[in-house]
C-alpha cells in the first residue's frame, strides 16, 4: 500500500529518522522490565531501546500518530523512513515546510546522509517508484538478465538443477 500510495508524484522527498527510536520516553511502569545489572549498579532504560521486540511496532505507531493529519495524502512513513510527496514542485516545497514544521515541533531528528530531496524517482521497499508508476529494481533482476543462455544438454541441465 505504501509504494503504490507513493506511485504517480512527480515530486518525491525521502528522509530517515535519526535514533528516533531513543525519542519515545518509556512508561514508568515498564521501566523496571528492561533493568540490567553492571559492576557499578542495576540500570534500566529510560527511552526505547532498538532491542526491544516491540521497538518497530511502537514507533511507527508514534510517527503515524505523529503526522496523522498528513499521513496518505502529504507523507507516507514506513517505521523510521518517511517520504514526503506531491504532484507539482510549489505543493511539494510547502508540504516539505509542514513536514519539517512537526520534525522541529516534536524535536526529532533526521539522517542527512540518507535524505534526499525533490526526485523523481528512487528505490522504495526493493522497488524504484516514480510518476510513472512502480518498477523492479534493476539491481534485484541483474543475475537474471547477466545469466548466459544454456547451449548443450549439459549446461541445461545444469541450469535447470539451479532453478
Amino acid at each position: 500500500m505504501l509504494v503504490d500510495s507513493t506511485t504517480g508524484h512527480s515530486m518525491l522527498s525521502f528522509m530517515d529518522g535519526f535514533f528516533g527510536y531513543n525519542h519515545i520516553m518509556m512508561a514508568p511502569k515498564d521501566m523496571e522490565k528492561t533493568s540490567f545489572i553492571t559492576e557499578w549498579g542495576t540500570y534500566c532504560y529510560k527511552v526505547m531501546s532498538f532491542v526491544l521486540k516491540n521497538v518497530g511496532a511502537t514507533y511507527q505507531r508514534a510517527t503515524t500518530t505523529l503526522f496523522h493529519d498528513m499521513m496518505h495524502r502529504d507523507v507516507e512513513v514506513y517505521i523510521d523512513d518517511m517520504i514526503v510527496k506531491s504532484r507539482d514542485r510549489a505543493y511539494h516545497l510547502a508540504a516539505l515546510e509542514r513536514f519539517f514544521e512537526r520534525i522541529k515541533q516534536f524535536k526529532l531528528r533526521l539522517n542527512s546522509k540518507k535524505c534526499t530531496f525533490g526526485v523523481t524517482s528512487r528505490k522504495l521497499l526493493e522497488y524504484m517508484v516514480s510518476e510513472r508508476g512502480l518498477k523492479v529494481d534493476p539491481d534485484k533482476i541483474r543475475a537474471i538478465l547477466d545469466m548466459f543462455v544454456p547451449r548443450t544438454e549439459k549446461e541445461l541441465k545444469g541450469f535447470l538443477g539451479r532453478l
